[in-house]
């Protein structure tokens, strides 16, 4: 693997035990990402684009093989090191923003700070994030349900960004806006590559994959080309 890689897996496989008989989610997945780099997953459904994007996130572990991010090898992580392995080195971006509701733009996006630091920001960065990706103070002091699902995208993306993460993962960024707002979060996320974070989006939308420098086929849990 190439050792300038933030992202690897080494024959990965994911089986999920069920009644009905055992199901091979992901099957011997070997996969390098470098530092910098904006990939897009695609595949049918039931391919293993979420699983994939479980692995490389730390929310689900491989059944065989090994997840090395950021220079780390999940395997050998307690469950503590790898919560802190996901809160300070990958930023999520979800297709249903998955804010909470009861906090206001602002605060969601200085939550993850909190967990990690102990403490309020006061140094202004949730702020000065939520300015980057287009939200005005004004709108900084709204909920979720008083912004549009573009705004809503917005705050989630800055939220990704407070702990400075190396990696941003990205599950159906677009998949509840509509056109016009779609190009405007796929030009925010190509901006945010360009400054040096390293994107993985699962996406089923040829017209977003566009924006990536390399795109991952997957059907049956194998990876087609790359």
């Amino acid at each position: 693997m190439d050792e300038e890689a933030v992202i690897s897996l080494r024959d990965v496989t994911k089986i999920y035990p069920l009644a009905a008989g055992d199901v091979t989610s992901l099957d011997h997945v070997s996969l390098s990402i470098p530092k910098g780099d904006f990939v897009a997953i695609m595949g049918p459904s039931g391919s293993g684009k979420s699983t994939l994007l479980n692995q490389i996130g730390c929310l689900d572990t491989p059944t065989a093989g090994d997840v090395i991010i950021d220079g780390v090898n999940t395997k050998a992580l307690s469950d503590d090191a790898l919560t802190e392995l996901r809160r300070d080195s990958i930023g999520f971006i979800f297709q249903k923003f998955n804010l909470i509701p009861v906090l206001s733009a602002q605060e969601n996006v200085e939550y993850p700070y909190i967990i990690k630091n102990r403490r309020r920001d006061d140094g202004g960065r949730a702020a000065a994030l939520l300015e980057r990706v287009g939200i005005d103070a004004g709108h900084a002091t709204h909920t979720p349900n008083e912004l549009s699902g573009g705004q809503q995208q917005r705050v989630a993306i800055a939220r990704s960004l407070i702990n400075d993460p190396a990696i941003l993962l990205c599950d159906e960024p677009t998949g509840n806006l509509d056109s016009t707002t779609s190009v405007q979060i796929m030009e925010l996320l190509t901006e945010l590559n360009q400054g040096g974070k390293t994107v993985v989006m699962v996406t089923h939308d040829p017209s977003t994959a566009t924006y990536a420098n390399r795109v991952i086929r997957i059907r049956d849990g194998r990876i087609e080309e790359s």
